[in-house]
């Protein structure tokens, strides 16, 4: 039983059960398109005219479209489908890291456009934003230009407040209450900023990806390992924040005190022993992942390189990714312990091992778990094809129109 909130709420209007219908029909549609409308009346429960009246606003405001008709086995008319409108509007995705930023366009319901660019980072915060526009402005020439673009989605690796765009703390990156959304308004005129977590981010890509059984989903927690490391935790469906929206920060509770030196400053932090630079510190026998990645451009051997010569029997690279899988069940057992969740999900680049490291993994997490039910928690991988801070990042534009309303 869920206590209503007093200081979080929508108070309902005369029009607000006529706009979560709206946004139902939109989710349904999204969910299981093509879908006609007697599809959508039995997915509702509701009568044909309900339905019709509802899909006609939506079609005169460009947000739904029709295609084609459909077989009809029984008498009457052939139905007509129907499809969100998916070419009404561009999101521009950009997935901040220490070593590099990506960028991805896609189209209003978050599906990839033309091909993702990326960029050395930069750590000063006004010299990162010109070349974000830069990079922007380029990618967007072939598709109308900002004037098309709805919204930009930012996921950062470290702490920041969605509401106000500012970058609490981000370790890797050196940044500190960095209000960045006002840098980007200033480039972007009036163009809607968003700004998210990177873990949080991936969580929330899960769940905009998921079209199975969504309560199953409810109760989950996305891990992304890459320079550090970022957890999204969800619980009854939402995204868990925090008073201070720093909530979630697993990646940096102690393995050990004595531990090697974190980003964040501490000691043994979790992400100290499992991030990429922590791996490849590992290899070459370095004791410490304080150091911050390299750019693309100048580094010699990554993580990728590291799992190619696991692969082909290197003891040295095999040693290291078995290290680091230990540790990364030892940390997911006390995600486990205190969140108990359906789901795991692990992304990064560290997942091409993962046939190489999973007995490790479950290993450790077995060994630490309170209970055998929380040991035998279903962890699924995420390839770093996928790109899911990407699709995190332009689900902050495109998922708020089929998000549901918090109203008393």
């Amino acid at each position: 039983m869920r206590k209503i909130n007093p200081k979080d709420f929508t108070m309902a209007k005369r029009g607000t059960s006529r706009e979560i219908n709206r946004q139902i029909i939109l989710t349904l549609i999204r969910t299981h398109q093509p879908v006609s409308r007697a599809d959508l009346s039995r997915l509702m429960d509701t009568n044909r005219a309900n339905i019709t009246l509802r899909v006609n606003e939506l079609l005169d405001e460009g947000l739904v479209r029709e295609g084609v008709q459909g077989n009809q086995k029984v008498r009457g008319r052939k139905p007509t489908f129907l499809y969100i409108n998916s070419t009404k509007g561009l999101a521009i995705a950009v997935d901040i890291r220490a070593s590099r930023t990506f960028l991805m366009v896609t189209d209003s319901i978050g599906n990839q456009i033309g091909e993702i660019v990326s960029f050395a980072t930069k750590f000063e915060p006004q010299s990162f934003v010109e070349s974000l526009a830069w990079q922007a402005r380029k990618v967007l020439s072939d598709h109308g230009g900002l004037s098309a673009c709805d919204g930009i989605g930012l996921v950062v690796p470290g702490m920041v407040d969605p509401r106000t765009g500012v970058v609490i703390k981000a370790p890797k990156l050196g940044w500190r209450n960095v209000a960045l959304a006002e840098l980007l308004e200033g480039e972007f005129g009036k163009i809607e900023i968003h700004l998210e977590n990177s873990g949080r981010a991936c969580a929330m890509s899960q769940i905009w990806s998921t079209k199975g059984d969504l309560p199953a989903h409810n109760d989950s927690v996305f891990v992304s390992i890459s320079d550090g490391v970022g957890v999204g935790v969800v619980i009854n469906g939402e995204l868990v924040r925090g008073k201070h929206n720093t909530a979630g920060e697993f990646g940096h509770i102690p393995l050990s005190i004595d531990g090697p030196e974190c980003s964040c400053g501490a000691n043994g932090c979790w992400e100290a022993y499992i991030s990429n630079v922590a791996t490849l510190s590992r290899y070459f026998g370095r004791n410490t992942s304080r150091n911050q990645p390299l750019p693309l451009e100048t580094v010699e051997f990554t993580i990728e390189d590291l799992i190619a010569r696991a692969r082909i029997g290197d003891s040295k690279a095999l040693t290291a990714l078995h290290s680091t899988a230990r540790y990364l069940g030892l940390g997911l057992a006390s995600v486990i312990n205190a969140t108990d969740p359906a789901y795991i999900y692990i992304g990064g680049e560290i997942t091409e091992a993962w046939d190489l490291i999973e007995a490790q993994v479950r290993e450790a997490v077995n060994e630490r778990t309170l209970t055998r039910e929380l040991g035998s928690v279903p962890i699924k991988i995420v390839p770093a094809v996928e790109h899911p801070r990407l699709r995190g990042a332009a689900a902050l534009v495109t998922a708020p129109a089929f998000a549901a309303p918090k109203v008393a």
